[in-house]
């Protein structure tokens, strides 16, 4: 890699930017972060104290007004402002990250994806779950034929969250693509095509259960997948007793793991990448189980490690994408296939039909 990082513009200080985005970056090899923008006075001054000699910038104009100082613009702003800044960060000759959902609609996605593909620039999607411990570890089961051929695939993202915190993502207003079917949901569904594939049906229930709620807050979806497994799929904020985050019953064997990656907890205390001893590992009493014949609770079945997290991978990948000319971690068009089996189990839910694609 070049000796001079490349200069990043991080648009948005708040839960993604602050906890997510702007520690990977800053520890990653290659990339620097350049500037925060975050018209909140209190965000600015957060962002200066985490990372000092960082520009703070008000608004993603005056960003892009010197876009020739920089090298790549990620986005981590509110959801219905993806697509208007992408656009304009692509406009300006800039290459984009940009935090999930990329869009509203798949179609949305792809008009993106091609004007990224008509500048010739890096257009990448920020799907971190890819690159959690249990989803690690499960593609190396399956790539080394542990589990036989897989026949279901369940797939858990459950909070107990009863009240409501507010602001945009519990929003009811469609332009603000809040509720948890494009949150978490954008999560799991990319997930399950990584692993199996396109998708040939979609059923999908969506409710809205908290007492002055106005999106979903619970909501299931079932996927047939081309190559024939079945993927069931929960993202929920009102789940009083957590499932485990995989269930995936093969031939041969299944996989049972409980319990999240560790990696979001350790960002939001604090920890980084590049300090922390053991970045993304977990305690054997978090590991899970791979067998048949028995419950995984009862014994069933041998401990299987579970691999580290490795979030990181992330910008090392978009890094050695921009400098080397690597592989784009995540493409515009693989978030466009999981939009639209996001928009069909919106439409599914709402008229409770099963939606082929």
């Amino acid at each position: 890699m070049s000796a001079t990082p490349l200069r990043v513009g991080l648009v948005g200080y708040g839960l993604a930017g602050s906890v997510f985005h702007a520690p990977l970056i800053a520890t990653t090899e290659g990339l620097a972060l350049d500037t925060v923008v975050t018209s909140n006075p209190e965000r600015q001054q957060q962002a200066r104290a985490e990372h000092p000699g960082v520009r703070v910038a008000a608004d993603p104009d005056e960003l892009l007004a010197r876009s020739a100082d920089l090298d790549l613009v990620v986005i981590a702003s509110p959801n219905k402002t993806h697509v208007p800044l992408a656009t304009a960060a692509l406009e300006a000759g800039l290459p984009v990250v940009v935090d999930k959902p990329i869009a509203g609609t798949a179609a949305e996605a792809r008009e993106l994806a091609a004007l990224a593909e008509e500048r010739g620039l890096l257009l990448s999607v920020f799907q971190n779950r890819r690159w959690d411990n249990d989803f690690l570890t499960l593609r190396r089961l399956l790539a080394e034929g542990e589990l036989g051929d897989v026949w279901r695939f369940e797939s858990r993202f459950e909070r107990w969250r009863p009240q409501l915190k507010g602001g945009w993502r519990e929003s009811g207003d469609p332009a603000e693509i809040g509720g948890l079917l494009y949150d978490l949901g954008s999560h799991v569904v990319d997930q399950a095509l990584v692993l199996f594939g396109p998708v040939t049906r979609v059923y999908a229930e969506s409710d809205v259960r908290r007492l002055g709620a106005e999106t979903d807050d619970d909501t299931f979806i079932a996927l047939t997948h081309a190559s024939g497994v079945r993927s069931h799929l929960y993202a929920s904020a009102t789940t009083a007793q957590l499932g485990p985050r995989f269930r995936v019953l093969g031939s041969k064997a299944g996989y049972v793991k409980y319990g999240l990656d560790p990696q979001e907890a350790a960002l939001r205390e604090g920890q980084r990448p590049d300090t922390a001893a053991e970045w993304g590992t977990e305690p054997e009493s978090m590991w899970g189980r791979v067998g048949s014949g028995d419950s995984p609770l009862t014994g069933g079945g041998r401990v299987e490690p579970t691999l580290p997290g490795d979030y990181p991978a992330y910008y090392a990948a978009v890094a050695k994408a921009l400098l080397d000319g690597g592989p784009n971690p995540v493409t515009a068009l693989e978030a466009a296939a999981a939009l639209d089996v996001l928009e069909a189990a919106r439409r599914s839910a709402r008229d409770g039909v099963a939606v082929a694609l």
